[in-house]
């Protein structure tokens, strides 16, 4: 630099100035490539600081991620219903009440008097007192031992022997009995193999072997395999099912686990793959033509034949994270107007209203529409960086593209009162999944995880129609399964 000044002067004024001009024009240079380098380092600062901050609260992550230190805890975005705690008018309570068939009674009556001392054996009692004991009396395994005998015949001295019942096979063997709670315990009660073996062991007086375990699985898993066709097809036919799916460790690599469901059907799947060839080999979604309610994953918009309905539980987690750690107030806004036109859904469902009046929709739709413009005032698209590719648009910005370009799959439910508020029925239903891997650890193998889904769907569904599950284990196991009911009650049959 100075070898070019003195040089500037050495030629006369003019190359002073032209040199001072070159020097202007190279700052200048130099100040935009650093102004784009601070933009791109505040982006990148932006982008690890909402990483760092997002917590269940306001985004979809689970609050088993969040750790012991986070604050505040994670809040419920449900609001007050102004009724008082406790059963409301109208509920039917329950408890125990005394038994008009006792299995055993016990009398307890005085020997002798309590005043003079004579005796009281054979006096009738003036009046009882009732009072009951609800007990489980030690439970142990029965052997029953079958003999088929063989006789000669006293006149042509044929040996004919007796048949044993059918499903009595081995010298020694257990019972559908001990298989129904193998099932019950690993399936529905999450129990790991070696737990369920030491329950059976310990409360029954029989223990079982891990492989017994696991045949007894896999023999109900295959006598279900109608069941589950049958709850899948009632899905398919659904007007309105939900979707999801989370992340499961079968062998030590990542797998997805798939629910479609409605409030009486459950049916799971397992994959390799998350998204669309996952979608297709399953088989729900590309025959579904009702309403998929969903959490917006990219791979579910794929299916065209039928209409789509958006979590809000999850919007509003979002505008929770824009509101308070980006500080944008039309957030805020906007999670107000989705609150109140779920409270005036439900309000109207209450009285019997399929959906609100046409003004009152209009009305709410210019809410949503004017708290979005102002976001994406707020949040206005990036200059073009001369790369290939769409700029990036941030938490916030993205999430009011996203809110105006599925304004009717959001809505959806303010029209049409049979489309839930959120997605919480598949989430419900997925969730005992990852209680099963946290209890038992991870699936050691594909087959494991196939059979797990199979049964848990239909415990899952069962479940839900409110009927018996150890008895329908029961029957599955001997190879006649309880069907569930696949259609909705106001379908026609």
């Amino acid at each position: 630099m100075r070898a070019r000044v003195l040089d500037a002067y050495q030629h006369g004024p003019e190359a002073v100035v032209e040199l001072v001009a070159t020097l202007m024009g190279e700052l200048a240079a130099q100040l935009e490539t650093v102004a784009a380098r601070v933009t791109a380092l505040e982006g990148e600062n932006a982008t690890l600081r909402a990483k760092l901050e997002t917590t269940s609260r306001n985004s979809g992550k689970p609050p088993s991620s969040d750790g012991p230190g986070v604050k505040p805890h994670p809040q419920s975005q449900r609001t007050t219903s102004g009724r008082s705690p406790g059963g409301q008018p109208g509920h039917v309570g329950h408890t125990v009440r005394l038994s008009d068939a006792p299995d055993e009674v016990q009398v307890h009556a005085p020997s002798r008097c309590a005043g003079c001392g004579q005796s009281l054996e054979d006096v009738p009692a003036l009046r009882w007192e009732r009072r009951q004991v609800i007990d489980i009396p030690p439970v142990r395994a029965r052997v029953i031992e079958h003999r088929a005998a063989t006789t000669g015949c006293p006149g042509c001295g044929t040996e004919t022997s007796g048949a044993f019942p059918p499903g009595v096979a081995a010298p020694v063997q257990y019972g559908p009995g001990v298989a129904t709670l193998a099932v019950y315990l690993t399936q529905e009660q999450l129990l790991p193999l070696a737990r369920t073996g030491a329950v059976l062991a310990e409360v029954f007086g029989c223990p079982v072997a891990e492989g017994t375990l696991e045949k007894a699985v896999a023999d109900c898993h295959a006598r279900l395999a109608p069941a589950e066709a049958a709850i899948k097809q009632g899905v398919i036919a659904a007007a309105v099912a939900h979707f999801d799916e989370t992340g499961l460790n079968v062998g030590g690599t990542t797998s997805w686990l798939h629910v479609a469901s409605t409030p009486r059907l459950t049916f799971y799947a397992v994959h390799k793959k998350r998204g669309r060839e996952a979608l297709d080999a399953l088989g729900v979604l590309p025959q579904f033509r009702g309403r998929a309610v969903h959490d917006g994953f990219t791979s579910y918009w794929q299916y065209s034949q039928c209409v789509h309905a958006l979590c809000n539980a999850h919007h509003l987690r979002e505008l929770t994270f824009v509101e308070e750690q980006l500080g944008q107030s039309w957030a805020k806004d906007l999670k107000g107007v989705l609150a109140e036109i779920k409270q005036a859904v439900d309000d109207a469902r209450g009285h019997g209203l399929a959906s609100l009046p046409a003004d009152v929709q209009q009305e709410f739709v210019r809410r949503y529409d004017a708290a979005l413009a102002e976001g994406a005032q707020v949040n206005p698209p990036p200059p073009p960086t001369g790369k290939r590719g769409r700029p990036k648009r941030g938490k916030a910005g993205s999430l009011v593209d996203r809110l105006r370009a599925h304004k009717d799959a959001t809505l959806a439910f303010m029209a049409d009162g049979a489309i839930p508020f959120d997605n919480n029925q598949a989430e419900r239903d997925i969730r005992m999944t990852k209680v099963r891997e946290k209890i038992s650890g991870c699936f050691r193998t594909p087959t494991g995880a196939e059979r797990f889904c199979r049964i848990r769907g239909y415990i899952s569904t069962l479940r839900k129609q409110g009927m018996p599950i150890l008895s329908a284990l029961s029957q599955a196991v001997l190879g006649t399964p309880l069907m569930p009911v696949t259609t909705s009650p106001d379908s026609p049959e």
